[in-house]
């Protein structure tokens, strides 16, 4: 939700982009008086200056860069429309998809700068493995009916690849956009028909249907628990996506590059912006 609030402030980029603060131009005219293109831009600025200075240069350093495809951007865009319908296609309706795309493009920017400097260390890898004391790594597919579960049951027993059929069937967006991967969870996190199956399997199992208050899950125990030493080279790629999700992680790498870059504001009222942000403390 926090990347969608951010894309609410977007509608400004172009807005501010288009004035020109030197420019006298009339943008609107009343009895009581004109508003000129330089009044509306100092409105504009007041009220969302940070935020699209902060926009676009970290578009224009982070692209430099890195190198972003149309499929990746349109990716993250169909991840955001699946996550939150109603509120997604309010923001595209306003915007537009032209202006909804480039603030992707620019989170994307973002977590790749963080992805390119994160580290993993061997006490990240321990610390994260702690945590694992009693859970299982599954996965699974979640249809609405019987007869979708059993469709899908046949062509796994038919040997079809389990997470290509939770891309295709699964009705659960969270799970769906990541080939039906739960991640690792506990005793009592899932509702109890789950529960008291997904703890029974073997890893690489798969489950028969199981109903629930959600439709039919197909389970699959992805990985379970084993030596620190056996399973630290599989937890490298998780613990690495944690990371680079943090925003104190991503910050210090964008930071980083832009200290890089030699970015300079000639704005005095933006002077500090583009300082190095102080790790926020929880």
């Amino acid at each position: 939700m926090k990347k969608l609030a951010i894309i609410l402030t977007v509608a400004s980029l172009f807005i501010l982009s288009a004035c020109n603060k030197a420019d006298s131009e009339v943008v609107v005219e009343t009895t009581a008086g004109n508003i000129t293109k330089e009044e509306f831009y100092e409105a504009m600025k007041d009220r969302f200056g940070e935020d699209v200075l902060t926009l676009l240069v970290n578009e224009k350093v982070l692209s430099k860069k890195y190198t972003l495809s149309d499929e990746e951007i349109q990716t993250e865009f169909d991840n955001f429309k699946t996550q939150f319908p109603e509120q997604f296609a309010n923001v595209v309706e306003v915007q537009g998809e032209d202006v909804v795309k480039q603030m992707i493009k620019v989170d994307l920017l973002r977590m790749k700068v963080a992805e390119a400097e994160v580290e993993v260390t061997n006490e990240d890898l321990k610390s994260y493995y702690k945590t694992l004391d009693g859970k299982v790594h599954a996965s699974h597919i979640l249809v609405p009916d019987e007869t979708k579960a059993k469709e899908v049951a046949d062509k796994l027993a038919k040997g079809e690849n389990f997470e290509d059929l939770a891309n295709e069937y699964s009705i659960d967006p969270s799970a769906a956009q990541n080939s039906g991967d739960l991640g690792w969870f506990g005793k009592d996190e899932m509702v109890p028909e789950f529960d008291k199956v997904v703890f029974t399997l073997k890893e690489g199992e798969v489950s028969e249907p199981v109903k629930t208050k959600f439709g039919y899950h197909i389970i699959k125990v992805t990985e379970t628990v084993k030596p620190f030493n056996e399973m630290k080279e599989s937890l490298k790629e998780t613990v690495h996506k944690q990371k680079i999700q943090q925003p104190d992680i991503i910050q210090t790498a964008v930071d980083k590059a832009l200290k890089d870059a030699n970015v300079e504001v000639k704005d005095k009222e933006f002077k500090d912006l583009f300082k190095p942000h102080e790790t926020e403390k929880e």
